[in-house]
């Protein structure tokens, strides 16, 4: 009776495990297909980026993608004839990138998270909406606040290595442009540079918004940056003409609704 009882206990054991593996992996696929059709799926948005990030990149740059996500950026970037280091720290959305990227020469994958110093760090995942995992146990607090993080959970955690901005340059070169969406770690990415990139974008959130405005003071450290911002994935500059450090900081400031990037260049003599 004994042992006919520890089979049925192993065996809804297993069920159980079964069960909860399965659901987590298909909260994953379901999270990396709503990427997919949120960042390759939208009409008009391909040929929009395009225009877009033409006035940042020429054929033969070099450019940054850090946090590449599902790699819509890749696809842009190459049709502009960029050579690409594209760096995602989640191993679920780096085996999409090798699948779609993987064979193209001119790209490089780097599994890995940036930071101030080198190292490890945990990477807490959703994996029902990967656009929002991060490094920063702060920045998912401050978030939370905002109503539209209501249903989003951190429901694992993995241990990271983490390189620096400095540190893929000097393997690779100085890009002409790098992109900088790690949800609230953007500060400490651009702590790890200690040089002047011509032009570059990082994520803005007005629940956190104090992030990017260190952003904005880091690079003003590095060079004679002026600035620009962008709402949303519009991929449109806001204002006619760019901003100094001081009126950036203080547009930030004002804005209230939803999130976007800060385009930071340096400022041509003239």
């Amino acid at each position: 009776m004994f042992g006919k009882m520890g089979i049925d206990i192993g065996q809804g054991w297993w069920r159980q495990k079964v069960g909860t593996v399965n659901k987590m992996q298909l909260m994953e696929q379901i999270g990396i297909a709503r990427s997919l059709a949120m960042y390759y799926g939208v009409p008009g948005r391909y040929g929009r980026m395009r225009r877009f990030y033409a006035q940042f990149i020429q054929p033969g740059d070099l450019c940054f993608d850090i946090g590449a996500h599902v790699g819509n950026r890749l696809r842009v970037w190459s049709a502009l004839g960029a050579r690409t280091v594209a760096v995602e720290p989640q191993p679920h959305l780096m085996r999409w990138l090798v699948r779609l990227y993987g064979r193209r020469p001119h790209i490089t994958l780097v599994e890995q998270a940036i930071g101030a110093t080198t190292g490890t760090a945990t990477l807490h995942i959703s994996r029902r909406t990967p656009t929002v995992t991060t490094l920063s146990p702060a920045w998912m607090t401050a978030v939370q606040r905002d109503p539209s993080f209501a249903g989003v959970s951190w429901d694992t955690a993995v241990t990271v290595p983490v390189t620096t901005l400095d540190v893929l340059i000097g393997q690779y070169g100085r890009p002409a442009f790098c992109k900088i969406d790690v949800e609230g770690y953007e500060l400490e990415v651009l702590r790890g540079l200690s040089q002047p990139i011509p032009a570059l974008s990082f994520e803005y959130i007005p629940a956190a918004i104090s992030i990017a405005v260190g952003g904005i003071s880091r690079l003003a450290e590095l060079g004679p940056y002026e600035f620009n911002y962008a709402p949303g994935e519009s991929q449109r500059l806001q204002t006619a003409h760019w901003l100094s450090a001081t009126e950036m900081l203080d547009v930030l400031g004002q804005i209230k609704g939803e999130s976007g990037d800060v385009y930071g260049r340096v400022a041509v003599k003239r």
